[in-house]
C-alpha cells in the first residue's frame, strides 16, 4: 500500500497581499513589441517609439491567420512563430531594496529560447516554453530608469506536436527576497504528515498534522483540529501563516494498490480524466487568469475529476482553480526526451535543461492539493532503446528528490505489436500510464499482479469500454480521453471528413485550412458536444438515475457527402432536429440514460419504447423518419412512470442574436475576462442550429474585445478579429477589463440579415483581484 498525503498554496493571486507577500508585483504592463528580429535591441538608447504598446499576457501568433506555408505546419496549426523584442522601462522608484535583498523578474513562461537583458546587459535566459523560471537582476540595476528587453525565438519550426503559441504568454512578476526570511514560496513546502479520526464518508477528520519545511529544512509541525478534507467534491482550504507568506493548504490523504484500486480520503474513487493542452482556445496561449479557471470549470462542469496536463506544466493559475474547484490533476513534464518527435523540440535541450525544467515543475506545484502524480514523460520514441530506463530513473529521482510525497507516472505506449517487452520500464514507475493499451490490461495484470496503471490517453469513441474497464476491475484506477478540450495545432485530429476534404489521420497529411483538433469532449467555444454528456452519465450517474440526454446522429450523405470518421472521431451528432431536406428519410436519434426505459416522441407521437442498461451500453439508438418539429426523449422509472425529458425543436429562420455573458461583473485590473455566448435564434427563441452566419462584434465602454470565434476549424479568419461566421448557430465572444470601472456593451450584427444583439457587462472598480469560480 502506497500513502500520499498532499497539500496547497492557492492563488498567488493579482494581488500580491492576496498570499501575504509584500514584495511581489505585477509586472505585465506597459510594454513595446515588435514582431521582428531587431540588431542590438537590448540597447538603452534604441529608439521603440514606434513599437506596439502592449500588456502581457501576450501571444503573437493568435493574432494571425493560420495561413498554409506557415512554418509551423499541421501539428502547429499554420502559425507563424518568428523572432519577437519586448521592451520596458522601469522606474528607479519600483526597483528599490532593502538591505539584504535581492531583486528578480519571474517569468511564469516564455515560448520559448528566452533572453533576458537589463540596461543593455545579459542577465539570463531560458531555453524550454513551459515552464516558470526567474532572473536575478540585482546586478544590473542603476539609479535611474531601467530597461528591461527580452528576446523571444521561436522561429525553428516545427518544434511542437500543437500549437504552442508565440511570446511572453505567461504572467511576469517583479519580486524581493531577503534570504533571512521565509519570503519565497517555491523554497516552501508544507505537507499533512498525518491525519487522525476520519470520518466514515472521507470529508471529515478529528485532526490532522501538518509539516512545514523551508530550503529542506523542517521548521515546525501544527495541529489542525476539526479538519474538513479536501477532494473534488469538497475542496476545503486553510490559510497557514508562515512567516511573510501564507499558505493555503488542503489536507486529504490518497493511497493505491492492485487490489482496493484508488481511495482518497479512504473513499474508492474513479478517476475519469481530461487530457488537455496548454493553450486557452480562442485566445490561443495568452494565459489569463480568468482564461485559466474558465478552463478548469468547463472540465468540472462536463464530469471529469482529473486532468492530466499534456504534455507539459501550466500555469499557476490553473492549478490554483483545481485546488479551489476540486479537480485532481497529473502534472506532466515533457512530450518527448533524446530522440526527436518534430526537428527542433526538446531533444535538443534536453541534457542541459531536464533538471532545471523538473525543478521548476515540482517546486512551484508541490503545495497544491490537486496534484496527485507528476508525470515524467509521453510516448518517448526510445523505448525500445535500454537507455530509456535509465533516463526514466534519474528523472524520477529529480521529482521524488524534491517531494517524496506524490507517485511518478508516464505515459507508456506501442505502435507495433511489443508491448510485454517495456515490463523493465514500467517497473521504474509507480503508476504505469498505459496510452491507448487498455486492451493489454488483463494479460498484463496476470503477468504483474501488484501493477496499478491508468489509461493516461484513450479514444473518444471508446467511452463505453473504458468506463467498464475501470468500473470492473481495481488495478485500473482510471481512464483519460483525448481530449477534454478542443485545442489549436494537430490539425484535423478527431475531425471527421466529408467528400472532397483530405482524408486520413493528421499526422498522415496537411489538412489545411483545418488548424486545430477536434477531439474534444468540449469544443473551443465551450460547447459540451453528445459525447460529453454521454461520458458524463456513464461516470458520475447511477443505475435507476433519470436524468435523460438526447441528440441526432447526422445522416451520412446529408449535404456534404459521405462521412469517413478517424480514429479519435466519433460520428458527427447534434443538439439539432434541423434536417431541411431530409423529410421521410431515416435519421436516428441517441438517447443517453441510466433510467430502466426511454421513449420517443415526434409531434406527441410516440415513435418507441426500448429498454436500457449496461448491455445497450446505457444507449437507445432509434431510426424513425425525420419530420420538423418536435421531437422528445422521456426518461422511465421502474414503474413506468415518466420522470425527465429532452427536446429537440425544429427552428425557424434567423431572426435575432442572443448574447450570454458566463459573467456579468468583472474587474478593472486590465486582465479580467467575460466570455459571452452568442446563438443565433428564431423569433421564439429556438437556437438556430444549422445557421452558419457572417457578424460584425464591437465592445464599447470600459472593456475591449480580445477574441471572437465559432468552433469551426477550418475557417482561417484570426480568432482576434471582430469578424466572425456563426458554426452551427454558435460562436463565443471574449471581452478584456479595462483600468477603469463602468460598463462594456458588447453588440454583435449581421447587415446582411438585419438582425442584431447586445448585452452588457459591468467592470467594478476592485483592482488586482480575480475571483476564485
Amino acid at each position: 500500500m502506497k500513502l500520499s498525503l498532499l497539500s496547497t498554496i492557492l492563488f498567488l493571486c493579482m494581488s500580491s497581499a492576496a498570499c501575504g507577500q509584500s514584495k511581489k508585483d505585477n509586472f505585465d504592463f506597459n510594454w513595446r513589441f515588435i514582431e521582428q528580429d531587431v540588431k542590438n535591441a537590448q540597447d538603452v538608447q534604441l529608439d521603440d517609439s514606434k513599437w506596439k504598446r502592449i500588456n502581457l499576457p501576450h501571444d503573437w501568433d493568435i493574432f494571425h491567420a493560420p495561413a498554409k506555408d506557415a512554418p509551423s505546419g499541421n501539428d502547429g496549426g499554420y502559425f507563424p512563430g518568428g523572432i519577437g523584442w519586448y521592451r520596458k522601462q522601469v522606474k528607479e522608484s519600483e526597483l528599490k531594496t532593502d538591505k539584504g535583498e535581492t531583486i528578480w523578474l519571474h517569468f511564469e513562461g516564455v515560448y520559448q529560447n528566452c533572453q533576458v537583458y537589463v540596461n543593455g546587459e545579459h542577465a539570463g535566459g531560458h531555453a524550454y516554453g513551459y515552464t516558470p523560471f526567474k532572473v536575478n537582476i540585482t546586478p544590473f540595476v542603476k539609479k535611474s530608469t531601467n530597461t528591461i528587453a527580452v528576446r523571444v525565438d521561436n522561429s525553428h519550426q516545427p518544434n511542437c506536436r500543437w500549437y504552442s503559441g508565440s511570446g511572453i504568454y505567461r504572467h511576469v512578476w517583479l519580486e524581493k527576497y531577503d534570504q533571512n526570511k521565509i519570503d519565497n514560496p517555491e523554497k516552501l513546502f508544507v505537507r499533512t504528515d498525518s491525519i487522525y479520526g476520519m470520518s466514515g464518508d472521507g470529508t471529515h477528520a478529528d485532526s490532522a498534522t501538518v509539516s512545514i519545511a523551508y530550503e529542506g529544512r523542517q521548521t515546525e509541525k501544527r495541529v489542525l483540529k476539526d479538519v474538513e478534507l479536501w477532494s473534488p467534491q469538497h475542496p476545503k482550504l486553510y490559510d497557514i501563516k508562515v512567516g511573510q507568506l501564507t499558505i493555503r493548504h488542503g489536507v486529504r490523504a490518497f493511497s493505491y494498490d492492485a487490489k482496493r484500486g484508488f481511495l482518497l480520503n479512504g473513499q474508492p474513487t474513479l478517476i475519469n480524466g481530461a487530457c488537455v493542452h496548454h493553450d486557452d482556445g480562442v485566445i490561443g496561449a495568452m494565459a489569463y487568469d480568468a482564461a485559466e479557471i474558465r478552463k478548469v470549470r468547463l472540465m468540472k462542469e462536463a464530469g471529469f475529476n482529473l486532468i492530466r496536463t499534456s504534455h507539459n506544466p501550466q500555469t499557476r493559475a490553473m492549478l490554483d482553480a483545481c485546488d479551489s474547484i476540486g479537480m485532481m490533476v497529473i502534472d506532466e513534464a515533457f512530450d518527448g526526451w533524446r530522440s526527436e518527435k518534430t526537428k527542433y523540440d526538446y531533444h535538443l535541450v534536453i541534457d542541459s535543461c531536464y533538471r532545471e525544467d523538473l525543478t521548476a515543475m515540482v517546486l512551484r506545484d508541490r503545495n497544491h492539493p490537486c496534484v496527485i502524480s507528476y508525470s515524467i514523460g509521453n510516448e518517448v520514441i526510445e523505448r525500445k532503446d535500454i537507455r530509456v530506463i535509465h533516463t526514466a530513473q534519474t528523472f524520477k529521482d529529480v521529482v521524488t528528490s524534491l517531494d517524496p510525497t506524490r507517485p511518478v507516472t508516464e505515459a507508456l505506449c506501442s505502435w507495433d505489436s511489443d508491448w510485454e517487452i517495456f515490463d523493465p520500464h514500467a517497473a521504474v514507475l509507480d503508476i504505469v500510464g498505459y496510452n491507448y493499451m487498455m486492451h493489454k490490461a488483463e494479460s498484463d495484470h496476470l503477468r504483474c499482479p501488484e501493477r496499478v496503471m491508468w489509461q493516461t490517453e484513450s479514444y473518444p469513441r471508446d467511452a463505453f469500454a473504458n468506463w467498464k474497464h475501470t468500473f470492473e476491475r481495481p488495478y485500473i484506477i482510471g481512464d483519460m480521453v483525448w481530449t477534454g478540450l478542443d485545442y489549436l495545432g494537430e490539425s484535423a485530429i478527431g475531425q471527421f471528413h466529408y467528400e472532397g476534404e483530405q482524408r486520413g489521420e493528421h499526422y498522415q497529411a496537411k489538412h489545411f485550412p483545418y488548424h486545430g483538433a477536434y477531439c474534444g469532449d468540449v469544443d473551443i467555444t465551450g460547447w459540451r458536444k453528445p459525447i460529453s454528456h454521454y461520458r458524463d452519465m456513464l461516470w458520475n450517474a447511477k443505475d435507476g438515475s433519470p436524468d435523460i440526454y438526447l441528440a441526432v446522429k447526422e445522416p451520412d450523405n446529408y449535404r456534404n457527402g459521405h462521412v469517413t470518421e478517424t480514429l479519435w472521431s466519433v460520428w458527427p451528432t447534434w443538439e439539432s432536429w434541423n434536417w431541411s431536406g431530409w423529410e421521410n428519410k431515416t435519421i436516428e436519434a441517441e438517447i443517453y440514460t441510466k433510467a430502466p426505459k426511454v421513449r420517443l416522441y415526434l409531434n406527441d407521437s410516440l415513435v418507441a419504447e426500448r429498454n436500457v442498461s449496461m448491455a445497450s451500453q446505457y444507449k437507445a439508438v432509434i431510426p424513425l423518419q425525420y419530420q420538423p418539429g418536435t421531437l422528445k426523449a422521456v426518461s422511465l422509472d421502474a414503474d413506468g412512470n415518466e420522470v425527465k425529458e429532452s427536446i429537440l425543436r425544429t427552428s425557424g429562420m434567423p431572426a435575432a442574436i442572443r448574447l450570454t455573458p458566463d459573467r456579468k461583473q468583472i474587474h478593472a485590473n486590465g486582465q479580467d475576462l467575460a466570455y459571452v455566448t452568442l446563438e443565433v435564434t428564431d423569433a421564439k427563441g429556438n437556437v438556430v442550429s444549422d445557421a452558419d452566419i457572417q457578424l460584425t462584434v464591437s465592445v464599447y465602454g470600459k472593456a475591449s474585445l480580445l477574441a471572437a470565434a465559432s468552433a469551426n476549424l477550418k475557417d482561417i479568419e484570426p480568432k482576434t478579429s471582430a469578424n466572425v461566421t456563426t458554426y452551427k448557430g454558435r460562436a463565443i465572444i471574449v471581452v478584456k477589463s479595462g483600468m477603469n470601472a463602468g460598463k462594456a456593451t458588447i453588440k454583435a450584427s449581421s447587415a446582411k440579415l438585419g438582425i442584431s444583439g447586445t448585452t452588457a457587462v459591468s467592470v467594478m472598480p476592485q483592482r488586482w483581484t480575480i475571483p476564485q469560480k
